[in-house]
């Protein structure tokens, strides 16, 4: 038997409960993973409430990022590594497929490794493959003190761009030093400063976290065949696109989601997906390596304190990850 947050109905984050249940079943081409940190996101908040696009089936044990050591598989035994899951992450086992298990470089510390299977591809894929981000760009990062929004930062840096960060008073120092070439205040107006900090000329992509009312003067921010790429709304509101906008400026709007390359979204094409998902993870693991990447773990809690953790994340006080330790 192992320790896991179980979700039985959809209900509330808070509502969870830790039982004692068996280790999930092993299955070919798959491996299991003794977890050590496990990515908590707001996200999850969705997911046992039943209001994601993709419902698991009850009874599950929530959590799709973890970081470990590995028990049974292809890999050797006790090899370090991180893997996206389907579900299962809240327990002190998991089992992953293979494709989507990647091992830790030597004298990289674990538990900031649960940035990776999520957070760090889905701004990784957002820039290089809708925003195609190059070095010398200016890229305006919204929410950039959350996961995806520094690994954005990081990512823009490590490519030889430039990065207008936009993110709580508290969370300026962190982002400068992390290299972010300007720092904004999210609590105020940014249209103007960006223009100036340009000199008039726009940005060349915007990553965009939250949606809501940034959405239209994000758009505005653009230049001359920029890109928005939009991949999440945690400032809750559905921003809708004014097309006429896209046309006289010549900008587009694009989408990304991560859960298509790793096998979430109907149709479930995650082998079709791999090689590319492998390729993006190497080069993220290979910026990591040559300290291009510093992934921030904000606070770490055991499993016992699972409400804490989430209230971290839920209430915007986190700057990079919170993880659970089962």
């Amino acid at each position: 038997m192992m320790r896991a947050l179980v979700c039985e109905s959809w209900r509330g984050f808070d509502e969870l409960e830790i039982k004692d249940i068996p280790p999930p079943p092993m299955r070919p081409g798959a491996v299991r993973i003794k977890v050590e940190a496990v990515g908590v996101s707001f996200a999850v908040q969705l997911v046992v409430a039943g209001k994601y696009q993709r419902k698991p089936p009850l009874p599950f044990v929530p959590g799709t990022e973890v970081a470990g050591t590995v028990l049974d598989g292809p890999l050797p035994k006790g090899t370090r590594v991180f893997a996206v899951l389907d579900w299962g992450g809240f327990a002190e086992e998991a089992v992953a497929d293979a494709i989507h298990v990647t091992p830790i470089p030597d004298g990289l510390p674990l538990a900031p490794a649960v940035a990776f299977p999520i957070s760090y591809p889905t701004a990784g894929s957002a820039l290089l493959w809708r925003g195609h981000v190059k070095a010398g760009d200016w890229v305006l990062v919204h929410g950039a003190a959350g996961g995806v929004g520094l690994a954005g930062v990081e990512i823009v840096k490590a490519l030889g761009g430039r990065v207008i960060a936009r993110a709580g008073a508290a969370k300026h120092a962190m982002l400068h030093a992390r290299g972010a070439d300007a720092v904004l205040d999210s609590a105020a107006p940014f249209r103007e400063q960006v223009r100036e900090i340009t000199g008039g000329a726009g940005v060349s992509c915007v990553l965009d976290t939250l949606g809501g009312d940034i959405f239209d003067d994000s758009l505005r921010c653009l230049g001359d065949g920029g890109t928005l790429v939009t991949v999440g709304y945690a400032a809750g509101g559905i921003p809708t696109v004014p097309a006429n906008i896209l046309l006289l400026k010549n900008i587009a709007v694009a989408g990304l989601n991560w859960g298509t390359y790793v096998g979430w979204s109907p149709g479930d094409n995650r082998e079709v997906h791999a090689p590319r998902a492998r390729a993006l993870w190497d080069q993220l693991m290979s910026w990591w390596a040559a300290g291009k990447l510093r992934p921030e773990v904000h606070a770490s809690y055991p499993l016992t304190q699972f409400r804490e953790a989430m209230a971290e994340v839920r209430e915007r006080r986190s700057a990079g990850r919170v993880v659970l330790v089962p």
